[in-house]
């Protein structure tokens, strides 16, 4: 088994076909990462010392630039023997809950909208995550894994994940015409940095679309059932094209406390006969609905990278501090 150094800090196992930075997650060491498949780069490291491959040959984020000063993608990089590496570890990225690679039995699947499913995974052992962090899914004749967000919260015994097909995407086609309750696929999890903030004082705004709703459900859920948020306002918006991708609204109602503390606004960017809400983009609506409002809370979004580049600098400018500005980079 690989032996993992950091100059000048700690030292890890990573197990055979294991990548670095999940090994050093598994490890507990606040290794540094955000999207897990190669497109943020966020978890670059520079080799000292020993012989990395990549998981894929030309991952988005590995420059030549990082090429030629010898540094690779953590989430990638698979080492062939004992390693030598320079990186500084991040505090807050250290696992609440180390990551762990199992074999897990699909129980069922629900309908949620045109193009958004809910998967639902039994977990053997421990099942533990923070409300809003992700799991490494790994559909049956598909290469290599796909980030999605869980939308239940720990101790069920499952986990669940709110899933928007992708036309022509190898993962999503694959669960969505393929995957049947019975069948048993590799998880990889719990990983994420966009978790819910139990200690914050502040009231929360959650800004989804696409399956960026399977997170916000479930930090809506954490911070309904969390005794140190308890009183915490919450404000929900959904941003999708047409009303037929408005979904989350019953979903919200459901739940014990919504009624007395949540508002939920949806929106749709093309304007239909068939919808009488608001229109146009999320981070506009958000905008508009909350103004100065914003830079009081705590902001949680997931969805498509186009929203989550229009939102970032809608919330720069609102005022909403970095340190209270939480989102996952996925690509």
């Amino acid at each position: 088994m690989p032996r993992i150094q950091i100059e000048g800090g700690p030292e890890f196992d990573c197990a055979p076909g294991d990548t670095v930075m999940r090994a050093g997650l598994r490890a507990g060491l606040g290794m540094p990462y955000a999207c897990n498949v190669g497109s943020c780069g966020n978890c670059r490291f520079e080799l000292k010392d020993g012989a990395v491959t990549h998981l894929r040959d030309e991952p988005p984020a590995w420059t030549e630039r990082d090429r030629k000063r010898g540094r690779w993608l953590g989430c990638q990089a698979r080492p062939e023997g004992d390693l030598v590496i320079k990186l500084r570890l991040d505090p807050a990225c250290e696992p609440a809950n180390r990551p762990q690679r199992r074999q897990a039995r699909l129980t069922r699947i629900d309908e949620l909208t045109h193009d958004i499913r809910e998967f639902h995974f039994a977990i053997e052992g421990d099942d533990g995550f923070r409300p809003g962090q992700y799991a490494l899914i790994e559909p049956a004749g598909v290469e290599g894994a796909r980030a999605y967000s869980m939308s239940n919260l720990a101790g069920e015994g499952v986990w669940s994940f709110q899933i928007k097909r992708v036309p022509g995407g190898a993962a999503t086609e694959a669960l969505f015409t393929r995957a049947a309750p019975g069948d048993t696929l590799t998880l990889d999890g719990p990983y994420g940095t966009a978790y819910l903030r139990e200690g914050s004082e502040r009231d929360i705004v959650l800004i989804a679309g696409g399956s960026g709703l399977s997170p916000m459900i479930s930090i809506a859920k954490g911070a309904l059932t969390s005794p140190t948020l308890a009183g915490r306002r919450i404000d929900f918006f959904y941003g999708g094209r047409a009303p037929r991708d408005v979904c989350g609204e019953e979903i919200l109602a459901s739940m014990p406390g919504w009624v007395e503390r949540g508002t939920y606004l949806a929106a749709c960017s093309e304007v239909s006969e068939d919808w009488a809400g608001a229109t146009g983009f999320i981070h506009d609506v958000v905008e508009a609905k909350l103004g100065a409002a914003l830079a009081e809370r705590e902001v949680y979004f997931a969805g498509p990278p186009a929203m989550a580049a229009a939102i970032q600098p809608m919330l720069r400018a609102a005022g909403v501090p970095p340190e209270h500005t939480h989102f996952d980079e996925f690509y």
